[in-house]
């Protein structure tokens, strides 16, 4: 999997949002026009992610619909990955320092974080 550009990054996320099929048109109504893209921009993006192996389409009558092969769940692991491992060196230290801004956490959020941290050792 790769990085998706900012423009496809949107295009994606407004197809996590919908119920596949999802139609050129729908996603113009739920992406394209508040971008202030034209439709053969949005297929344009829509032919990227396909070929980078995120969406799969099929031509039904005059329209395209696309399915989404990659969840919002799975990119984002991705992203989480490769931005803990570029930016701290896969250090979660580095990382909730950095979150913090070097402030103390609160109990509760203590808690929330020795819960997690119990559950992931398992």
């Amino acid at each position: 999997m790769r990085k998706l550009p900012e423009a496809e990054f949107d295009v994606m996320q407004a197809i996590w949002r919908e119920t596949p099929p999802l139609t050129t048109h729908v996603l113009m109504d739920a992406i394209g026009r508040e971008r202030g893209w034209k439709t053969p921009s949005l297929i344009t993006l829509l032919n990227r992610l396909e070929e980078r192996g995120f969406l799969r389409s099929e031509k039904s009558g005059k329209e395209r619909q696309y399915w989404p092969l990659v969840s919002r769940e799975e990119y984002l692991r991705f992203e989480t990955r490769d931005f803990l491992s570029r930016v701290h060196g896969n250090s979660l230290t580095s990382f909730m320092q950095a979150m913090s801004g070097g402030a103390q956490l609160d109990e509760q959020e203590r808690e929330e974080l020795r819960r997690w941290l119990e559950e992931s050792g398992r």
